[in-house]
């Protein structure tokens, strides 16, 4: 099992750097960040963007996978966003993976003008928007007609230096996104959060969304081990980083439900990710080497 961040794009870059070569230094798998133009309690904050952020992290790291987790429909256009993607790709020299949602629903989802998307559109959009950027990432030219995107005669040369191109992780929460999940991509992103009513324990909720998946992927005549599964912290009724134990025990319960992959939010002070950094590094250091053996 692996430990992984997300580092939000709060804090202007003579901060945000030590993060990010703090995250490579201490051992983490992966570091990543919000797609968004502004999100949550940070909307009257300083927010920064998601992929001058990451140009910038993969300067100052060595080791560190970086990505977005995830980027969406919402603010880009697929091969805009691969032509980015294939530049951070080669300037980290193939540590780039590539998280993709349906977008969600908060302010910023209309700040661009449109009006707000059904969960309908939203999912026929993340459907097109992440069959494209797929084929966009493996091809060397493409003309792609879709209902909401069209790519007439691009070049995406010299491509991503990850090849057939870098690992698709797909946001995936109900039947037909994890249809879709199973059918594309190389890894599978689960919340603790339950965005619906429900009288059922956070780890309750996650084992049935794996169990869902597990028949998405027996549906599609996959094999289970072929997709890597990633547990974003995001809510819930539990709290990974209260101690060093709570960690432990948060990380084992997940990887015993077959999550390869989890993923805390960096500490932020002053928000709803507030965090005591002396045991944050300790988790950082001694919990990813402890649960890297598991």
């Amino acid at each position: 099992m692996r430990l992984s961040v997300v580092i939000l794009p709060y804090a202007a870059w003579r901060e945000a750097r030590a993060h990010w070569s703090h995250a490579d230094e201490w051992g983490l798998h992966a570091g990543y960040t919000y797609d968004h133009l502004s999100w949550r309690s940070f909307r009257d904050a300083p927010w920064f963007s998601m992929v001058p952020t990451l140009v910038a992290a993969a300067t100052v790291t060595t080791r560190l996978r970086i990505g977005p987790l995830v980027t969406s429909p919402n603010f880009r256009h697929p091969l805009v966003l691969a032509k980015d993607l294939i530049a951070i790709d080669d300037i980290s020299d193939g540590r780039l993976n590539v998280g993709v949602g349906a977008g969600g629903t908060g302010f910023d989802a209309t700040t661009l003008g449109h009006a707000p998307w059904s969960r309908a559109q939203r999912h026929e959009r993340f459907v097109e928007f992440t069959q494209f950027l797929d084929r966009l990432l493996r091809e060397p030219s493409s003309t792609l007609v879709g209902n909401h995107y069209r790519v007439v005669d691009s070049r995406q040369l010299p491509g991503p230096r990850q090849r057939p191109r870098p690992p698709l992780y797909l946001s995936a929460l109900g039947p037909k996104s994890m249809a879709l999940t199973s059918e594309i991509a190389d890894g599978w992103v689960s919340l603790t959060g339950d965005e619906g009513a429900s009288d059922a324990t956070t780890y309750e909720v996650v084992r049935s969304r794996v169990a869902a998946m597990d028949a998405a992927l027996e549906r599609g005549g996959r094999e289970r081990s072929t997709l890597r599964r990633l547990l974003l912290d995001f809510g819930g009724d539990e709290a990974p980083l209260a101690s060093y134990e709570a960690f432990l025990d948060w990380a084992g319960r997940y990887g015993e439900l077959g999550f390869d992959e989890v993923i805390v939010h960096w500490p932020v002070p002053d928000s709803p990710f507030a965090g005591d950094m002396t045991l944050f590094e300790r988790i950082c250091r001694e919990g990813s080497a402890q649960i890297a053996t598991w």
